[in-house]
């Protein structure tokens, strides 16, 4: 609702499809809860499987990812970066792929594709804040959205990969118990810091 009240402030940048990605995410979210808590939305006959939405949340997070990736060539200036956004793209999406042939992504996370995407996309946010650090802007950071998304990208992917690392390395579940409050912390200060930024972005300030 904010991503679209406040889409006059962004419009016509590298952000202009955001409030379709957040509605995409809305609705994964709930397509995945129905799935798992609800027995009349089902991918799965057999009953050993009715519950299994891993699938929406593999596809998601590809599209998550070359979203961004695709976002970051843009924004960002230097040309040898922006070619290698466009290979890292075609290497997040090989993992993927690659990663969906090894073990089934119907029943199982791609998570050593979610760790490269996430150790991809943090790189290229080491590269955005560099140029920024280096640039000279007249407009304070306070009123960048890309700034404010950034940061929210980076809290959350910084955590992401080492939970998934827990995740594929099968932990005890005492360990999964207490690293799942961290992640719906970084998933908040995400969201939080995304919506500072929808609310104090100026398209001036933007980039």
């Amino acid at each position: 609702m904010i991503s679209l009240w406040r889409y006059k402030s962004f419009f016509d940048t590298a952000l202009k499809h955001l409030p379709i990605l957040i509605i995409y995410t809305f609705f994964t979210e709930v397509l995945g809860y129905f799935i798992k808590y609800n027995d009349e939305y089902q991918f799965f006959s057999d009953g050993r499987y009715n519950w299994h939405n891993v699938i929406i949340y593999n596809i998601y997070q590809v599209v998550f990812f070359v979203f961004f990736l695709q976002v970051y060539k843009k924004v960002i200036k230097s040309k040898k970066v922006k070619k290698q956004i466009r290979y890292l793209n075609i290497v997040c999406v090989l993992s993927y792929t690659i990663n969906a042939i090894a073990y089934n992504p119907l029943h199982n996370q791609t998570t050593y594709a979610h760790i490269i995407g996430s150790l991809i996309l943090l790189y290229v946010l080491v590269i955005y804040f560099r140029e920024k650090y280096l640039e000279e802007s007249p407009y304070p950071l306070k009123f960048n959205l890309m700034f404010w998304l950034s940061s929210g990208l980076t809290i959350f992917y910084t955590f992401f990969p080492i939970i998934s690392m827990i995740y594929l390395l099968k932990l005890n579940i005492g360990v999964q118990i207490y690293f799942r409050p961290i992640l719906l912390t970084a998933i908040a200060l995400m969201y939080g810091l995304i919506i500072i930024g929808l609310i104090a972005g100026k398209r001036k300030a933007f980039r």
